[in-house]
């Protein structure tokens, strides 16, 4: 069974469990039982866990994926237009694209007001002891129109910087 279907089912089971012992818990202050109290914090506890399973029904969305994404760990995201995930040695290219698609459509708009760069980069050994980084892929995601738009050069100024750097220290 689906988490969406398991969260509905036991929003409806605790909504007509905590009904039946608010019924219970009526009877029992009529008829002056002594457990009533414990009744009431049982009725209590029942509607707050079918409110809660309902309030996550309600905001629960799966995790978006893409035929033929890897796994990409984001490296970098500095909470408003840039988002870097770091690519295995191993990635392969046929896997660029769906993996930046993937990383965009799990993307929550919460805070950004703005478009989002997402790019995909691989640490690359330069020299020894000296690694350089390679943009592989990059997609701009419009929060806003919930679309992404796919970037065919990569913004290859890092790579410059870093090989420049990268010579600085070899000689």
């Amino acid at each position: 069974m689906p988490l969406t279907e398991l969260l509905e089912a036991s929003t409806t089971w605790f909504a007509w469990a905590g009904i039946g012992l608010g019924v219970l818990t009526l009877i029992s202050f009529l008829a002056g039982w002594g457990i009533k109290f414990r009744l009431v914090g049982t009725t209590v506890f029942t509607l707050l866990l079918a409110g809660s399973t309902w309030a996550f029904t309600a905001s629960y969305s799966p995790p978006f994926k893409v035929e033929g994404a890897k796994y990409a760990p984001v490296v970098y995201d500095n909470g408003i237009d840039l988002i870097v995930a770091q690519a295995s040695q191993d990635f392969p290219k046929e896997a660029i694209q769906p993996t930046l698609e993937q990383i965009a459509g799990n993307l929550k708009g919460a805070g950004r007001d703005k478009d989002v760069h997402i790019r995909l980069r691989q640490v690359q050994p330069f020299a020894k002891g000296i690694s350089n980084p390679v943009v592989l892929g990059e997609v701009i995601r419009d929060i806003r129109l919930k679309t992404t738009f796919p970037i065919t050069k990569p913004n290859n100024n890092h790579e410059s910087t870093s090989e420049q750097t990268a010579k600085e220290l070899t000689r």
